[in-house]
């Protein structure tokens, strides 16, 4: 987390409880699932962390209680209610199979980073990490804001890399590569980071099934986030 301030273009004079960072998910259990390291070590850091969660969970009928474990799981990560917030729209059903609407998550995410003022998003990559058509629609919001200048000039844009199966499926083995590549950004945890990630998963009961113990022992988002810089292009563009 070296380069936090540089990447959030905060000036030297400012301090690190200055970083207002929105991660943004479609699923309750994403944010630890995939993102577990970074908030760790952000909320370490002192910087204010969001969560924009931009579904129930309904998949099988269990929003309600999702959103209850949600809530929890950000706790044990250092996360308060007040810094949650949880979209139930019909037209953004929690459905690999559904499309969502790239403008409307646009619209979602861009006013929520006005509203709060924040410096830096961090979201899924072009692969979503598990291939999920919702986390893929998110990064491609936050892509097409980012590309038509829609975005504030200080605010740092994060996707997270999705790595091969091997990769993702060595455990801590896995740190040492992702040190030696390159990336914008590595944030890794040791043992006590990771039983916290772990706690914040076990939060999430209606999904433990029998591969989420497995998922929880083996993957390397357990352990290390990495990210790329999602390109800003030029403010005010119009398209004609």
């Amino acid at each position: 987390m070296k380069t936090l301030r540089h990447l959030t273009n905060v000036s030297s004079g400012r301090e690190a409880d200055d970083v207002r960072a929105l991660l943004v998910t479609a699923h309750p259990d994403d944010e630890c699932m995939f993102f577990a390291p970074t908030i760790l070590r952000l909320v370490e850091s002192n910087a204010s962390v969001h969560v924009l969660c931009l579904s129930e969970g309904n998949y099988y009928n269990q929003g309600a209680q999702r959103k209850q474990e949600l809530l929890h799981s950000c706790a044990v990560l250092g996360i308060p209610d007040s810094r949650i917030t949880i979209v139930d729209h019909k037209k953004l059903p929690d459905d690999p199979k559904a499309e969502w609407s790239i403008s409307l998550v646009s619209s979602l995410i861009v006013n929520h980073i006005r509203a709060h003022s924040f410096n830096m998003v961090l979201t899924f990559d072009g692969r979503g990490v598990s291939g999920h058509a919702n986390h893929i629609a998110i990064h491609k919001a936050v892509s097409h804001l980012a590309s038509t200048g829609q975005m504030p000039n200080d605010c740092c844009l994060l996707s997270l890399v999705t790595v091969g199966l091997f990769r993702k499926y060595i455990s801590f083995l896995e740190l040492p590569l992702s040190w030696l590549l390159p990336s914008c950004l590595r944030c890794f945890i040791g043992s006590r980071g990771y039983r916290q990630a772990k706690e914040a998963m076990f939060c999430h009961r209606t999904q433990l099934l029998w591969f989420r113990y497995l998922y929880i022992f083996f993957s390397r988002y357990m352990f290390v986030n990495t990210f790329q810089m999602i390109p800003q292009g030029p403010k005010n563009l119009k398209i004609y």
